[in-house]
This record gives structure tokens, sequence and C-alpha cells, in this order.
């Protein structure tokens, strides 16, 4: 299922505009990043593809159909979402919270439970995990709970706003790299939320700048980005105009090569690819 924004705009009572006229698809199957600061409309964005925010202008198509003309309820079952603190039910232990969207929707309780268990198994976590609470997991079990629970009615759309920007920086990246195995073996439409540029051009096919006020300043690969900014705020946004993504090689007084950036910051060691006889 493709995701399609027409001429998008929202505005709030007290004059507050947080998205101007967007136009944007997300393709099926795809990941794509809206990636932006605060108050860049990222987040009003992606509530507004299951209906948590309607636009004032414009429309939110899935698969050409318009979301206002469906069932929010029924709309939200059956689209995946990931939010930073993972939202998970405090006095349901795991095996019921990831199983919540199936019983919700008339899977019987028995076959809702056997379909958590094969996906705690798939988002890597311990099977004697699905009898503890949410306070008995650490903050990165939370959140591959939090995953689990929207891949649950097995939805073609997976909403994640910063669904990793609460935890510590080796949990987060043991998540991005969970999150690309799992895209390509299920192959979901995702549009992920973040402030970081990183991980939006770690896990993005198509990362799309929104500038304040929700204006888009530029979409395309992490390559086409890099190698070609719109403009001054697009560079100094992804860090080329400071340099911190403009890297040369300097040969160590004890041997070997280290990577620097512009401002003459070591960010990493060049080592030799190495090939099997």
């Amino acid at each position: 299922m493709g995701i399609e924004f027409r001429g998008v705009r929202k505005e709030y009572p007290d004059g507050t505009v947080a998205v101007d006229g967007v136009d944007l698809v997300v393709p099926s199957r795809r990941t794509v990043v809206l990636l932006g600061s605060s108050g860049s409309g990222k987040t009003t964005l992606l509530r507004m593809v299951n209906r948590m925010v309607d636009p004032t202008a414009g429309s939110v198509l899935i698969d050409d159909q318009d979301v206002r003309e469906q069932d929010a309820v029924a709309l939200r079952r059956r689209i995946g979402y990931v939010m930073q603190q993972a939202g998970l039910l405090p006095h349901v232990r795991v095996i019921d919270n990831i199983a919540t969207v199936p019983l919700l929707n008339g899977v019987p309780r028995g076959e809702a439970r056997g379909r958590a268990r094969e996906l705690m198994e798939t988002v890597g976590l311990d099977a004697k995990l699905a009898q503890r609470y949410p306070s008995q997991l650490s903050g990165g079990q939370q959140q591959r709970v939090g995953v689990a629970r929207a891949l649950a009615a097995d939805p073609n759309i997976l909403l994640m706003d910063e669904p990793f920007g609460a935890v510590d920086p080796i949990v987060r990246r043991e998540l991005q790299q969970e999150l690309l195995r799992l895209q390509s073996e299920l192959g979901k439409t995702i549009l992920f939320v973040t402030h970081d540029v990183d991980e939006a051009f770690l896990l993005g096919d198509e990362v799309v700048i929104l500038a304040t006020g929700g204006r888009i300043a530029q979409r395309g690969t992490p390559e086409q980005i890099l190698s070609d900014p719109a403009d001054a705020f697009v560079a100094d946004f992804v860090g080329l105009a400071g340099g911190e993504r403009s890297f040369t090689l300097r040969e160590r007084p004890g041997g070997g090569t280290v990577v620097v950036d512009g401002a003459g910051r070591v960010q990493g060691v060049l080592r030799q690819e190495t090939t099997a006889p």
C-alpha cells in the first residue's frame, strides 16, 4: 500500500501553521523518512495517515482512497504505529500487549497469543519475557515489544514516530539494524520520523527534509541529498556547511590511515578490505 499527501495543510485555531502545502508520495514497500527539527511538522504529517490529526486542507490517501472516508478506529487497527516511549499497557503482560490489536479485531485469544510469540522471535525478544510486565523490561526491550505489537495485525503500513529516541546509543544502533533486517524480510510501507540525520540516512530509501512550518526543503535518496543539497538550509542541516560530512584521509605517524572531517576531527579508521583466497 502506498501513501500520498496531496496539498496537505494543517492550521490550528490559534493561527499556527504546522504543515503547509505538502505534496508527497510514499511508495509501497519502501521506507521514507521525515527529517526535521522541532516545529517542522513531521509528526503532524505522520499522524494524518491514521487520522490522529486531520488536515485543514488537502487530502491523505492510501491506495488512492482518502483516509477521511474511512472509520478512524478501523483505519488505526490496520496500520502499525510505534512511538518513542513504546506506549505499552503497563498492567498487561508482554504477550497480551503484543496481541492487543488482533484481540480487538476478534482473533481468538489462543491464535493471537501464538502470533505474538512468533513476533517476539521475529523482533529478537527472548520467549521468557512473554509473562513479564513492561516495567520489568529494559528500554530497548520495551521498544521491541512496541514494534512487535505494531506488526501483530500484519499491517501493510508502519508508522514510526522517533521510535528509538529514548534509548541509549548502543541500543539505538541495535534497534536500527533490527529494523533494516525486518524491512528486508517483510517489505512494509514505512513512514519514519526522526530529527537525527545519521538515522535518517541509514534507514531511509528516501529522505524528506522539512523546514520550520512544514515546508519540504528537499527530498531524495541520502546520496542525492549529500551530493547535491537544494540550498544553504539543507547543506547546513545535514552537516555539509560545517565540514562534518566532508572527509579526507590522514596518514598516522605510526602507520595506518584515519578518516578526518572538515574540522580536523578523527571520524574513523581506514582499513584495507581483505578477500578470501
